[in-house]
């Protein structure tokens, strides 16, 4: 059965195939461990749990060994990848570099539409409560970097980053027992989306380099 927040999962766009709903719900299993790495991957059993037909599950695990999230093993099976923390630094100078592109690309081209579901959501990111569950505040984190980046209105940036926040999200599972104020860290959000939301590009920008250099050095506090 799936964990995984109804708010992260994308939402598969019109003329979507099974393959791509269960591309985007294995991936969200593994970003956030519930795969865990090293796991094998069953696919009869995804296939299942998912409701669909084994060669969309397939055509999903193909996809996912592109983005390094499982990788396949000639006579031995697919397995979830590692997660290795000597990316830390090189996912983190990526992003580094494009996170701030894409908030500030938001606030300048976003459409009204856009601005109002950010601006909803911002919302309730500013109410999260610190006793709230941290895995529940991660689905969180991560729907917000995904609408950012959709926002953004530029599918190779979303992509390129949706694949980096994915990797740096599967470090920040391994330490969410140990990070402190998980909540602070996410409620950070709430001024970006309203600084998207108003047109603000340099001040988003700046949100979410600083987002973006805390959450790295919120982990290298604990190795």
């Amino acid at each position: 059965m799936s964990v995984i927040d109804p708010l992260v999962v994308d939402t598969v766009p019109v003329g979507g195939t099974s393959a791509d709903s269960a591309y985007q719900e294995i991936r969200d299993r593994l970003v956030m461990l519930d795969i865990r790495p090293g796991d094998p991957i069953n696919d009869d059993r995804l296939a299942l749990e998912l409701g669909v037909g084994r060669t969309p599950v397939r055509e999903a695990l193909k996809r996912l060994e592109r983005d390094r999230l499982v990788i396949a093993y000639p006579r031995r099976g697919t397995f979830a990848t590692g997660v290795d923390m000597t990316d830390l630094s090189d996912i983190s100078e990526i992003r580094r570099q494009l996170e701030p592109v894409a908030a500030a690309r938001a606030a300048r081209t976003a459409s009204q539409d856009t601005r109002d579901r950010l601006a909803a959501l911002a919302d309730q990111i500013a109410e999260l409560a610190d006793t709230e569950d941290p895995q529940d505040l991660l689905r969180k984190d991560i729907r917000v970097h995904r609408e950012i980046y959709r926002a953004a209105g530029n599918p190779h940036l979303e992509d390129i980053l949706v694949g980096l926040d994915s990797h740096a999200t599967r470090i920040w599972c391994l330490f969410l027992d140990r990070l402190p104020d998980v909540a602070g860290h996410v409620r950070e959000h709430a001024g970006l989306l309203r600084a998207i939301v108003s047109g603000d590009a340099d001040t988003a920008s700046s949100l979410a380099l600083a987002h973006v250099t805390g959450f790295e050095q919120a982990i290298r506090n604990l190795l």
